[in-house]
């Protein structure tokens, strides 16, 4: 039987020791209450390793608790960014698929987990409720598994759920979760998106990821007929496309009828509409990510960000002025997946332009890392237009990059490209 845990203020002495490794929920799934808890306490169990994911949206953890904890990651979405730009946060590269693998064979170890879960149900299953991605492995390897046991969670279905037995401390909350506010959508987003819009067709299968392009891309695609979502979170856009009979997943050849993603992440809007909904359902990342699954849904467009592009197709989605901003996440693997689906595209988006039109984000050289190679290179889009790669020689691939470049940067461009043609003999 489970412990309860004051929901006040939770004590983790004799719980957590020192230099155990802990794994938490990440984004919208974050147990907020452990996690204020733990920080507060830290020097209590110092060091302490702590797996924070790639994604939060609340300001509980600053550089300064890098006193007492070690913090690692896959990425540095959301509030990551400071401790990332402070230093505090050693980074992990991997692809998402790579998580649950590296969980089982204790690559990433755990001693510890903390997850958010919803209140059960009348079977006393707990679901995983906002986020199903590498739990389950977490508490497979764990020797201490602590739940939030959250009131205002939603109860969604999922590949697995969670019984009393398996929970060592309950803590017992009733608060709002992790909310992320949709951003406002411009003209650069919806010229973006209509490009994008192009290459989905009724049936299609979507991947999407966070923020106003891909909120723009959902926005202009209500017309469609028979749409299905696989992704790595189900947003309010895609609860406003089921309800209006757009997005059914009617024709996707595997999980038919069935929304899937490994974790929901918007506002309340969603978390209702996804609350005890079967057509809804949350899977791990070894069934959302993994490229052998992906390669069976067909007709399925893969839609991800990048900071910029160089003239060859190179992706670099990580590093931005010198700064962790992003992670490797699950591009690499719907990338890749989406490509080996019979019918299935790889579309990379973004402007053309960061810093107010001052830097062109298709570039000669990367200044990051590369997150994606050239040789996996399908479809990159800006407001410009959309340049297909996929087959292309280097010499063609330029040009096309620079079509779609903003116009005050393309003579430079040129000239580059030029010599980059002189000296890589292409």
């Amino acid at each position: 039987m489970a412990r309860k845990l004051d929901s006040q203020h939770p004590d983790f002495s004799g719980i957590i020791r020192p230099g155990d490794h802990i794994i938490w929920s990440q984004g919208s799934g974050e147990p907020q209450t452990l996690i204020e808890a733990f920080v507060a306490q830290r020097r209590e169990f110092a060091r302490t390793t702590a797996f924070v994911g790639g994604i939060t949206y609340t300001d509980t953890l600053q550089p300064e608790h890098a006193d007492a904890v070690d913090f690692v990651g896959y990425g540095a979405i959301g509030n990551l960014r400071e401790l990332a730009r402070a230093g505090a946060l050693r980074m992990i590269p991997c692809h998402l698929s790579q998580l649950v693998p590296y969980i089982n064979d204790g690559a990433i170890p755990c001693d510890v987990v903390m997850l958010q879960t919803s209140a059960p149900n009348d079977r006393g299953e707990y679901s995983y409720s906002l986020a199903n991605d590498y739990q389950q492995a977490a508490i497979a390897r764990a020797r201490i598994v602590i739940a939030e046991v959250n009131e205002m969670a939603p109860w969604t279905f999922g590949d697995a759920y969670l019984s009393e037995a398996q929970i060592d401390y309950i803590v017992p909350v009733a608060r709002p979760p992790v909310i992320l506010e949709a951003r406002p959508i411009g003209d650069v987003e919806r010229a973006i998106a209509r490009h994008v819009g192009r290459y989905i067709e009724d049936g299609t299968t979507i991947q999407i990821g966070i923020g106003a392009i891909p909120d723009a891309v959902m926005a202009g695609i209500g017309d469609r007929r028979d749409l299905g979502i696989h992704s790595g979170l189900i947003s309010d856009r895609v609860a406003d496309l089921i309800e209006s009979g757009a997005m059914t997943n009617a024709r996707k050849p595997i999980d038919p009828g069935i929304a899937v993603s490994c974790s929901l992440l918007g506002t309340a809007r969603v978390y209702r509409f996804a609350d005890e909904n079967p057509a809804i359902k949350l899977f791990t990342l070894m069934h959302t990510h993994r490229a052998e699954v992906l390669s069976r849904l067909d007709r399925i467009v893969a839609i991800n960000s990048a900071v910029e592009a160089d003239l060859t197709g190179q992706i670099n989605a990580e590093v931005a002025a010198g700064v962790y901003v992003g992670a490797i996440g699950g591009q690499g693997d719907f990338v890749r997946g989406a490509q080996m689906a019979a019918h299935g595209r790889s579309v990379i988006a973004m402007p053309a332009t960061a810093r107010g039109g001052k830097l062109s984000r298709i570039v000669a050289h990367l200044s990051g890392p590369v997150t994606t190679a050239r040789g996996d290179a399908d479809v990159i889009v800006t407001e410009y237009g959309a340049a297909e790669l996929r087959g292309q020689p280097i010499p063609e691939r330029i040009r096309r990059m620079i079509a779609i470049a903003d116009p005050a940067f393309r003579e430079p461009l040129e000239r580059d490209a030029r010599d980059l043609i002189r000296r890589g003999g292409w």
